[in-house]
């Protein structure tokens, strides 16, 4: 199938699942996970209404996006993998934010490198919710500590959290990991509140890929990270 197809699919499921939760489309914003792509799958789904796109190398999309970003105005890319210390510098200056902060000593390293913005480097907080295989601040207290720094940053700005769910077929480990993120949500709102100012805030919660995007619509999630259903196999 074509990309506007399998993104007409993924909007009727969004559309099916804000339903079934009592949401709005609009609180939800439809990532396009592109690692691996080419830029003509990110043409045509930018041309179907995908404005974010997520990816997972630095070299990659330094090299897939250097012009293309000039000339889309409209878009916004997000890193949303592994980060190492020594990419810092390269992703502060090449996305638009980094979902994947996932210990503290990269909370200091992208500080530094984003002193030259002309705007605080907007991050997400990666919360370890269940994956074993994955990354992320794995308890509260880990959480906090992070989250504190962040807001000591003059050059970050905490904009939520980000997680992957296990890879399982069992729905209750899923949802159960996505609610885990959703109390982590509240606890942070309470303990940092953002003080009606723009800079920081707790308000997105990506959490949703592919095969477990219905569910955390349900759970609350603001922002889905889709690859596969949209873009189908990887090249």
């Amino acid at each position: 199938m074509s990309i506007a197809a399998n993104i007409e699919i993924v909007e009727e499921r969004i559309l099916k699942a804000c339903l079934r939760s009592g949401r709005k489309r609009e609180e939800i914003i439809l990532m396009g996970v592109t690692k691996l792509q080419p830029l003509e799958a990110v043409k045509e789904a930018i041309n179907r209404g995908i404005r974010y796109f997520g990816e997972s190398r630095v070299q990659e999309a330094i090299e897939k996006f250097a012009d293309f970003k000039e000339r889309y105005s409209c878009m916004e890319l997000h890193m949303i993998g592994s980060l190492q210390r020594n990419k810092a510098k390269l992703a502060a200056s090449v996305f638009d934010c980094v979902q994947s902060l996932d210990r503290d000593a990269l909370v200091g390293e992208l500080a530094k490198h984003s002193t030259g913005r002309n705007s605080p480097l907007p991050v997400l907080l990666e919360f370890h919710t269940g994956e074993e295989t994955k990354s992320g601040f794995s308890g509260l207290d880990e959480l906090f500590r992070a989250a504190e720094m962040t807001f000591n940053c003059p050059s970050l700005s905490a904009r939520g959290l980000m997680t992957i769910a296990p890879q399982t077929s069992e729905e209750p480990l899923i949802r159960a990991a996505f609610r885990r993120l959703a109390k982590a949500q509240q606890e942070l709102e309470q303990r940092f509140p953002a003080n009606n100012t723009d800079k920081h805030s707790w308000a997105c919660l990506s959490m949703g890929m592919s095969g477990d995007y219905e569910i955390a619509i349900e759970e609350g999630s603001t922002l889905l990270r889709i690859g596969g259903a949209i873009f189908g196999e990887k090249l």
